[in-house]
């Protein structure tokens, strides 16, 4: 739903203003007035019109109905908006907390993997696609968005603009990434594919970039393909990006600046499952003396 649309209500169009005015992206958007309709339909009656004890009902019957603590937290902070922003009132959701989340490792490939799944891509706008999400470490949507300019062959860096964060950063750019981008460049041009100045990697339309969800179905076709038994998606080559820098003892704080991650904290989880690292700290223990 969006501002012009008539049926709107004056509450939720001046959540729509607040939010807006804010410039949040429109996934945040769109969740935070999921929400707060969510609530809505269990109070039964105009959100403005809530207690702290509504809420606090409200929080216990998503815990009841098994929402996930993702679920949760999300409609607890689009609620959070609009109690706080929208009306003003934001004392009535002190006492109502988010959950913590459950800690889960994430899937990393080998190398010998990545390179078996880049190579069982269908073709080679998605072999190339999927060759930057690794060797670049970049999200799936950070891929669809680079555009021919974002390639600087002379710096040998990617730009990636507006990423998570509404962030611009550098990315790496290896040489053999640069070769296959190239091959992909002359495939492209000489089937009209990539337009002057366009899309990296256009989809059908050659105005239009390609979808993370095109580049997600690519991915598992891939998986199946190269006969890969992990959950596979695109975040799988971040991770192993990521995972194997630190394995090749490349400085974590650098590792935080190539993913644009805000926190260490998040940097820090690769430790966790970057094997060599593991080894290291085996091999000390296997020394020991045997009780």
């Amino acid at each position: 739903m969006n501002s012009s649309d008539p049926v709107v209500s004056p509450l939720r169009q001046r959540m729509l203003d607040d939010m807006r005015m804010r410039k949040l992206g429109a996934k945040t958007q769109t969740g935070y007035v999921r929400g707060v309709r969510r609530f809505a339909v269990f109070l039964g009656r105009s959100p403005d019109t809530a207690t702290a004890e509504d809420l606090r009902r409200f929080q216990l019957d998503l815990v009841d109905q098994g929402a996930t603590p993702a679920t949760i937290n999300s409609t607890l902070s689009g609620l959070k908006f609009f109690f706080d922003v929208t009306l003003g009132h934001g004392e009535l959701m002190a006492k109502v907390q988010p959950v913590p989340m459950p800690t889960r490792l994430p899937v990393v490939l080998s190398p010998e993997e990545v390179a078996r799944l880049i190579a069982a891509a269908a073709n080679i706008k998605h072999r190339t696609a999927l060759a930057v999400a690794y060797g670049a470490g970049l999200r799936a949507s950070e891929v669809c968005a680079l555009k021919v300019g974002d390639v600087d062959s002379q710096r040998m860096v990617l730009r990636v603009e507006q990423g998570k964060g509404r962030k611009d950063r550098y990315a790496l750019l290896p040489p053999p990434l640069l070769e296959q981008l190239r091959a992909w460049w002359r495939v492209a041009h000489a089937q009209g594919k990539m337009l002057p100045g366009g899309w990296l990697f256009p989809g059908l339309d050659p105005m239009d970039p390609l979808s993370p969800r095109q580049l997600n179905r690519a991915i598992h076709a891939a998986a199946e393909d190269a006969r890969i038994d992990k959950r596979v998606s695109m975040h799988t080559l971040r991770h192993s990006f990521a995972t194997h820098l630190l394995e090749a003892r490349v400085d974590i704080r650098v590792i935080q600046v190539l993913l644009g991650h805000k926190k260490l904290e998040t940097t820090t989880t690769y430790t966790h499952v970057a094997t060599e690292l593991l080894r290291q700290v085996i091999s000390p223990l296997e020394r020991l003396p045997q009780a």
